[in-house]
Parts: C-alpha cells; structure tokens; sequence
C-alpha cells in the first residue's frame, strides 16, 4: 500500500500514476476523503476518552448527594466514548479498504497497455535457418523431452511431464541459476508453495488478478504463483537488519496459475501452463538503493541468459501491464522463431515500500528509527526458457545443440531424436 503522508502532500502525483496505469484516478480523492474522516473521528473518540478518564477523578471527588448524578453523566459519557470508538474502527476499515484498492505508484514506466512497453535493447543475433524451424512441442516430442499427451491424461489441459533428457535440461537450467545467485550473494531457499491469504494479500496478488490463483478452501490456503509471495513473507513483522546492504534471496519452487480467461492463448506446449518450476531472486534494500538493485536483478538475469546464448530484448513494461505492487518492471523477451516473435521469458519489478508496509517489515536507519524497506524481484530461470533453448539452437535433422553452459547438467553436447 501507498504512503498516506505521501498521498496528502502529493496528490496530483498519485492521480497521474492512476492514469498511467489506466486506473481511475477518482479512487485518489475517495481515499483523501475517507482519510480526513478516519481523522477527524481519531480525534473526536481521543477528546471523549481523555473527558471521560477526567470524569472518573471528578466522581471520585463528589459527595454521596453528587454522585449518582454524575454516575448517570458518566455513563452517558462512556456510550458516546463506545460509539466514538465505533465510528472510528470503521473510519479506519474504509481507509485500509480504500488503501488496498490502489496500485503502487508507477515511477519512470510509459504510461498505456500491455502493447505499450519500450524496448530498450536488443541482446544477441536472431539465427538464420535454411530451413523451417520447428516448433519446441515438435522439437521436444521427437527429442523425448515432453509428453503433454500423457500430462493431460494424468491432470488434464496444460499439463505435462518433462521427461529424461528434457528434465535434465530444466533441472540443470535451475541449477545453474542457482549457483550464479549464490555466487552473487543470494541465500538459497525451497519455500512453501502454500502461503496464508494475509501473506497472500500482501504481496499484492489477490486484487484484480486472485482468479488466476489456486485456493484450497478447506485449509485457507493459496497455491503459490512465485516463490516471491513466500519470500516476501520471510520477513513480515520484522524489523531487519540492512546496516549492510540489501538481504538477498533466490527460491527454488514449483509454481501453479489457473491461467483464467486464457482460452485459446499459447495453449500449445509449455508456454502457458498450470505447474511450471523457477528460480526466483527477491530482495529487501533500503527505498534509496532500490533503483540500483533494480538494475543487480535485471544484470543478473543478462548474464543467465547468455549463459544459454538466447537473443532477446529488454522492455520497459508500459503501466497499465504493472501488477499492483510494482512500481517499474522490466522484461527480457526471447526471440522464439516458430513464432517469429518475442516472449518473455523473465521479469524484474521493483516494488519499493508497496509490499513492505503491507506486510509490517521494516529496517533502522541511521538514526535508529524505523522505516519501511523496499522490496524487489526477478526471475532468473524457470520451464518456460525451455521453448526459447528449442528453437533457438535446433538444427535441420531435428537435433537441438545443448548450451555450453548447461552441458555438465545434461551430460550431453546434443539432443538427437528418439528412433
């Protein structure tokens, strides 16, 4: 959620991020009302309970002929006190409601829809095959490296398995992800995939998009869509320590999404699916340090996708294709040639302050006094890469050519088809 002071004293700031993200900037006016209201019944229920204690001294003083008049006075006073009270416990839920419906407030992002990013860079050469590359469904059914027959008949549409060879290639995929972000000081994690709705909530996935999320009703408990929802709940109610620089973390998980309203979309192969694994980067910095560790998150990402020597682009995500909590996002897109187009492949989205004061995770700073942090995440592998490694490296006879990088994983230079 959003700054209240920050909002009071900059509220054109606010409106224009609403409009950036396509939203209506009228919530920005309702919330400065209910705010003033919240307000005002603070101070009326302050004024009553600080009249009431003072009446309590002036009963204790009165002669037995006074006080049943001023204990009836007294309990006149106490009613006004609850009522008060009442008035600004739902003063401060319309607040909270409010706070809850308004996304982050957008910071350098082009403002418009999901067709509206700006690339802003082109990262290696788009190959030139003297011959019709095949699709990766194609490529990995003949190479033995995916069944999605069989994944549909065990769990139904967009499901599959990634079978020898393919699973070698994922598996080694994620673990070269995983040493790279040890070796640049990111703590490993294998979180839960079951978080609580208030972790959930937190994080900022159960807004417009909670259709897109697996609940399990009987034991109040979400399937994760990232492991940044667990990570980011790591440290709820805590005030941490950043006397040393941000606290890094990358998590190894499966990751599930219903995929709602996406029928007919990529529903080919595995670029759209409901169970995918992933390595995913968070950190928690002090809000000052958030650009630049924003740009560590997306470095990382370039070095792991050169690692599996992909070309791709870099996009700045245009506002109206932000989640909520973040306040900028980049996206690295790899050239997938069956399609001839980019897809994206990672994501990095800082989410300053919005995730933090949600979820009560705060730092100390210089001065000792505490203040909320700024969280950020990045995806640094996950199932999806498999489609851009396919194709990108496929060859006439069918064959794909194994990364460099990833051929210790996979104990092989090529993939050869299954005879």
């Amino acid at each position: 959620m959003i700054d209240l002071k920050f909002l009071r004293e900059n509220p054109d700031i606010v409106r224009d991020s609403q409009r950036t993200r396509g939203e209506d900037p009228e919530l920005v006016d309702q919330l400065l009302d209910a705010d003033v209201r919240r307000r005002e019944a603070i101070s009326t229920a302050d004024s009553l309970r600080a009249e009431h204690k003072g009446f309590g001294k002036k009963i204790g003083q009165a002669s037995k002929e006074d006080r049943p008049a001023l204990l009836e006075e007294a309990k006149k006073l106490s009613d006004k006190v609850k009522a008060a009270e009442a008035e600004q416990r739902e003063a401060d839920e319309r607040v909270a409601e409010l706070q809850m419906q308004l996304g982050n407030i957008v910071a350098g992002a082009p403002a418009g829809g999901e067709d509206d990013f700006e690339v802003l860079e082109h990262v290696g050469e788009i190959p030139d095959f003297d011959f019709e590359p095949k699709d990766h469904l194609e490529l990995g059914e003949k190479l033995g490296l995916i069944d999605m027959e069989r994944g549909a008949k065990v769990s139904g549409s967009r499901f599959y398995f990634l079978t020898g060879a393919g699973a070698l290639l994922q598996l080694g995929m994620l673990q070269l992800a995983s040493q790279k972000a040890a070796a640049n000081g990111f703590t490993l994690m294998v979180p839960p995939v079951l978080v609580r709705p208030e972790t959930m909530a937190g994080t900022g996935f159960l807004g417009a998009h909670s259709d897109e999320i697996y609940y399990l009703p009987e034991d109040d408990l979400y399937l994760v869509g990232t492991s940044e929802v667990a990570l980011a709940g790591y440290h709820s109610d805590e005030i941490i320590d950043l006397a040393d620089g941000p606290k890094r973390y990358a998590g190894w998980s499966s990751c599930f999404r219903r995929e709602a309203g996406s029928y007919g979309k990529d529903t080919r192969g595995i670029l759209r699916v409901h169970q995918f694994d992933k390595l995913e980067m968070f950190s928690y910095c002090k809000p000052e340090d958030a650009v630049a560790e924003h740009q560590k998150l997306l470095d990382m990402e370039r070095e792991m996708l050169a690692a599996v020597e992909v070309p791709y682009r870099i996009i700045d995500v245009a506002g109206g294709d932000l989640g909520s909590s973040a306040a900028r996002k980049f996206d690295t897109e790899a050239w997938v040639p069956a399609q001839k187009t980019y897809r994206e492949l990672t994501s990095t989205s800082n989410c300053t302050t919005f995730q933090a004061r949600r979820l009560k995770i705060r730092y100390r700073d210089d001065n000792g006094k505490s203040q909320f942090c700024a969280t950020l995440n990045g995806t640094l592998a996950t199932t999806r890469w498999l489609v851009a490694i396919l194709e990108n490296h496929q060859q006439a006879d069918g064959s794909v050519v194994v990364p460099e990088a990833l051929r210790p994983f996979v104990g092989r230079d090529v993939l050869e088809p299954v005879k």
